[in-house]
């Protein structure tokens, strides 16, 4: 069984909000779950909040976990004409390299159009996983040109369900399974104005749920890969 922990790392709840708790407050007590369970994650950082919080970043390459890119500041590339978004996703790259290297790409809010795959190729990234099974994707893991595609399998909120309900989509996933969520959900949100799905059970509660899903995981013996790992993984399959 293959299991992935993602995290798209951003600003607050985009759209709705401009603040950074999830920065400051939300992705040091993901690095010391991710420590504490011995799990390698990817992180899809926007290349103004590595800007803004280099120590993190640097933190997050130094405890050995992927660096991915989220686009410049969270622009959604189906709302930019191409030129525009082969830009921010150059420019991004270029920040986010200062740091290390960086081959895997997530486009905010899961809007990637399929002509963006040559301008990732151009950039050298190698993955991407702007595409989600929730939201109608059927192709699962393939490559587009010399692009792997490892689509999301569930939208963020899942994990901060009670368990109960969520293990029960758990056990209906394809695999491989990945998951996704946002520093900010780690922060207590509650009194946000930003809609319901994006502040139940926020805070500890999202810190403890996450905890019990990477449990479930290792108590299947399952792989967690990061996304950088599925391109040798796959690296057989037939390209198109």
């Amino acid at each position: 069984m293959i299991v992935s922990i993602t995290f798209d790392v951003e600003h607050d709840c985009p759209p709705y909000l401009t603040t950074t708790r999830g920065m400051e407050e939300g992705l040091p007590r993901l690095l010391d779950l991710m420590a504490e369970k011995k799990v390698k994650a990817t992180f899809f950082f926007t290349a103004e909040m590595a800007r803004r919080f280099p120590e993190l970043v640097k933190r997050v390459v130094d405890e050995g976990h992927e660096l991915g890119s989220h686009n410049y500041n969270h622009e959604r590339l189906d709302k930019l004409t191409k030129d525009e978004g082969s830009k921010v996703i150059g420019k991004s790259l270029r920040v986010l390299r200062e740091f290390g290297d960086v081959v895997s790409f997530r486009a905010p809010n899961l809007q990637f159009p399929d002509y963006y795959y040559g301008v990732l190729e151009r950039n050298g990234v190698l993955v991407d996983s702007s595409k989600a099974t929730y939201k109608g994707y059927k192709k699962g893991v393939r490559f587009f040109g010399e692009v792997l595609e490892v689509p999301a399998s569930t939208t963020s909120s899942v994990i901060r369900l009670p368990w109960r309900l969520q293990s029960l989509i758990h056990s209906r996933l394809k695999e491989p399974r990945i998951y996704f969520a946002h520093p900010w959900e780690f922060v207590p949100m509650q009194k946000e104005k930003i809609r319901w799905d994006c502040k139940f059970n926020t805070g500890d509660r999202a810190v403890e749920l996450l905890g019990m899903l990477i449990d479930h995981y290792k108590s299947m013996g399952a792989r967690f890969l990061t996304m950088r790992e599925y391109y040798d993984l796959y690296g057989n399959l037939k390209r198109e």
